[in-house]
């Protein structure tokens, strides 16, 4: 072949480098998909916490590991996590390296792996990473050391009062004990607790940041060291474990699920309702975690009100609920316990466990490998840290829900090109990929609603899509309180009255050709104290030229935080308004209601030939300091409607019974009605 031109040579270089690496492509995949075949894919899961105090003078003397392995057994369980070395530094293993309890007499955890293995329940190791109190007792060098010169955190009485240095002796320490576990035992994988940030100037650190060049007295800079730290102690914990076996689950609790991707094997969420976690977490989290890949994801809740609880018992309605919401976004159910150290038979908790999982159970084949449907994206490209606490991201997941609206919360680790609408929530500045990705959606011919800052620079100075959001930047409103009314295109459903935003926004200027569909009306005068009066109550005055929403086409704009004054005061109104919005954009949702309410939720699940729709009826109600679900809530004739997308239905039923449904088809949907909900419905629609 005759090479005439620069670009030939280029494409005829780049044709061999392919053929170069396409063996070493195709055994990469081989390996993976070796691996990925002896790894346990866990189904019905237990967590075992087991931190015990070194003055229990009678840990294990109870245990019957034929007795306790049998027993889970008989609850479906067939993946089992529990502890070889706890937060108090204690192993209940026969470990040449560690600080075995010094009241075991035995080796309980090589006895729980034998049986274990023997009864086909993979087992994966705890080991806590952050915290090991008797470790950090004995070679006070391996703990953190605070910017105050402390190494004990105040108040003490928290399992927090030492933590551990990832940088010290102890990190290689841990490692160790991790090899000796997997080279001794047979065990499935590892769960790595507590790889938390903990600032620590100590020696050690100060050298590694002084050699780094980061600033060692700024809190931040050490912060982010401390994050770098515990990431690569996760990846030298993770090559040291699969150079012994490379087919282990290995998951490190608390770093971002990003940044440990490439040396984690599956994921756990963990969400304890009744703890500081609330209600408003596990949406978040699953709608987010589905879109980082096929690894497996555990939705681990717990039979307690919280950590170190060994006394609580949840309600069945609560557990069950939980684990329903997370079998319907692609997650395996796993509950969290506490181990009595003396090793007692826990028969009211495993009585419990057993009926929740094997009514689950009955619907396996509707569960297992099934995907979500979504058509919609919340985009918040932000560290997991935002991620599992920002309010006005809970607001949106919320809205969304309530809407019944199938959606991910997605960063731009993941693919969006699938997604018909983007939302960007109150105040999500645009860098360069930001901006690509959304620049590209809208050449699509899709669809974006965003709110207050969100869309502008990173350092708040204009718009970055400026001519597609069709609005000029002019500076923060300055209305307190603002109102609002909406045009007749997006008032359906809403009060003709003023009507308030709750937050704060921004002040806009519609660019030629672009639609004003809700103006600002700016208040008598705004809150604020005269030295006489406390101007407390500001009622709305005038209608301004100052846009509330502004539509160019595929952008939508709203000059205010809606999602922020959702969280805040939970206003139908700022909900309607986008919801009307968002119709306009997506008139032909995958799902549909005419009577669900709004505090049920819907999602829609796909596996080969057939889509599943799951429906929820259960309402925490908020008890004293706790949020709590005693009992479903049923629901009677509920009228829901799916999408047919080209496929036709053969048959429409429930499961678990298979009972038959009647249904029609009808403008590109199928109506069906669910004649009673009680807390849950799983309907098949077989294609």
């Amino acid at each position: 072949m005759k090479i005439n031109n620069f670009n030939q040579m280029k494409i005829l270089i780049g044709t061999l480098c392919l053929i170069i690496a396409l063996p070493a492509i195709s055994q990469v995949n081989n390996e993976e998909k070796e691996k990925s075949k002896n790894m346990h894919q866990p189904k019905y899961c237990l967590f075992y916490d087991n931190h015990t105090m070194p003055a229990i003078p009678d840990v294990g003397k109870n245990f019957d590991v034929e007795a306790f392995t049998d027993r889970i057994k008989d609850c479906g369980v067939d993946y089992l996590t529990f502890h070889a070395r706890c937060n108090l530094g204690m192993a209940y293993y026969d470990t040449k390296i560690g600080i075995k309890h010094p009241s075991l007499k035995y080796d309980l955890f090589g006895q729980l792996a034998e049986a274990c293995q023997r009864k086909g329940i993979a087992l994966t190791a705890y080991l806590n990473g952050g915290i090991s109190s008797a470790e950090g007792l004995q070679n006070r060098d391996w703990t953190t050391l605070a910017f105050d010169g402390r190494e004990y955190r105040e108040p003490r009485f928290t399992p927090y009062v030492r933590t551990m240095c990832y940088n010290s002796p102890y990190r290689d320490h841990l490692i160790e004990m991790v090899e000796e576990i997997a080279t001794n035992y047979p065990v499935s994988g590892f769960f790595i607790d507590c790889l938390q940030v903990f600032y620590c100037v100590c020696p050690i650190c100060v050298k590694e940041m002084k050699e780094r060049g980061i600033d060692y007295n700024n809190k931040e800079e050490v912060g982010k060291f401390s994050e770098f730290s515990a990431l690569r102690l996760a990846e030298d914990i993770y090559k040291a474990a699969t150079a012994i076996n490379s087919g282990l689950l290995i998951y490190h609790n608390n770093p971002g699920y990003e940044e440990q991707f490439d040396f984690s094997t599956y994921f756990e969420v963990e969400c304890l309702p009744a703890g500081a976690w609330g209600y408003e977490y596990l949406p978040v989290l699953s709608h987010y975690i589905r879109t980082l890949g096929d690894m497996p994801v555990l939705n681990m809740t717990g039979r307690f009100y919280d950590w170190g609880d060994f006394g609580g018992l949840r309600p069945e309605a609560a557990i069950k609920s939980e684990l329903l919401y997370g079998l319907a976004n692609g997650m395996r159910p796993n509950v969290g316990g506490h181990f009595h150290p003396r090793g007692d038979l826990e028969s009211a908790v495993l009585d419990r466990i057993e009926k929740i999982y094997k009514e689950l159970q009955t619907m396996e084949p509707w569960y297992d490998n099934a995907k979500n449907i979504t058509e919609i994206a919340i985009v918040f490209p932000r560290k997991v840290g935002a991620i599992r606490g920002d309010r006005k991201l809970k607001s949106a997941v919320r809205i969304l829900s309530e809407l019944y609206q199938q959606f991910d919360v997605v960063t731009t680790f993941s693919d969006w090109s699938k997604y018909k609408v983007l939302v960007i929530p109150d105040d999500i500045p645009f860098d360069d990929e930001v901006a690509r990705r959304v620049k590209a959606h809208i050449a699509e011919g899709k669809a974006v609603i965003s709110s207050g800052s969100s869309g502008l620079d990173p350092e708040q100075k204009k718009f970055v899509l400026e001519k597609e959001w069709g609005v000029k930047y002019i500076g923060e409103n300055s209305f307190d309180p603002a109102y609002f009314t909406v045009s007749k295109t997006f008032n359906a459903g809403l009060p003709d009255m003023p009507l308030s935003q709750y937050s704060t926004g921004i002040d806009l200027e519609p660019l030629p050709g672009t639609k004003v569909e809700a103006n600002l009306i700016k208040p008598y005068f705004n809150r604020h104290w005269d030295g006489e009066y406390a101007f407390y109550y500001t009622p709305p005055n005038k209608v301004t030229e100052k846009p509330a929403l502004t539509v160019n086409g595929n952008v939508a704009h709203f000059s205010h935080r809606i999602f922020s004054g959702y969280a805040d005061k939970a206003s139908v109104e700022l909900k309607r308004v986008f919801s009307n919005v968002l119709d306009s954009y997506l008139p032909n949702p995958v799902f549909k209601s005419d009577n669900l309410p709004s505090f049920a939720r819907a999602f829609v699940t796909e596996q080969p030939g057939r889509r599943m729709v799951h429906l929820l009826s259960y309402v925490p109600e908020m008890r004293g300091n706790t949020q709590m679900i005693e009992e479903p809530v049923k629901l009677n004739d509920v009228k829901i409607s799916l999408r047919i997308d080209g496929k036709a239905p053969k048959k429409v039923y429930i499961t678990p019974s298979m009972k038959p449904l009647r249904y029609k088809v009808e403008n590109g949907y199928i109506n069906v009605t669910v004649p009673e909900c009680n807390g849950y419905s799983l309907i098949v629609f077989e294609n």
